[in-house]
């Protein structure tokens, strides 16, 4: 058996818990159901439209974390990631002295 804790604030857990009181539950059965259920959908168990920004932000935050494990980025340490900015400036800076270059010729 493992055991989960969640933070909430105080209100939302007296508010919950009397919902699951009223229909026989205690809340610790009702997370119990949540967690099986989301198994079983494979999912949120419920529809999750509302949660609008939150969920696509996280969708974008899932996609970008993949990516980066994809391509050996997740595990850079700060210095190496300092340095891929630092020479990705250096050839910006290189291509528009290049192109500025071109643009005092041509005049």
């Amino acid at each position: 058996m493992a055991l989960i804790q969640v933070r909430v604030d105080q209100e939302l857990k007296d508010k919950v818990t009397e919902i699951y009181d009223d229909i026989g539950l205690d809340l610790s059965t009702a997370i119990r159901l949540f967690l099986i259920k989301s198994v079983k959908t494979k999912g949120l168990p419920f529809e999750a439209n509302n949660l609008g920004v939150e969920v696509e932000a996280l969708r974008i935050l899932r996609a970008i974390q993949k990516h980066s494990e994809e391509k050996g980025l997740s595990k850079m340490t700060l210095d190496e990631i300092n340095e891929e900015i630092r020479l990705a400036r250096d050839e910006r800076r290189a291509r528009e002295a290049k192109e500025q270059e071109v643009n005092n010729k041509n005049q």
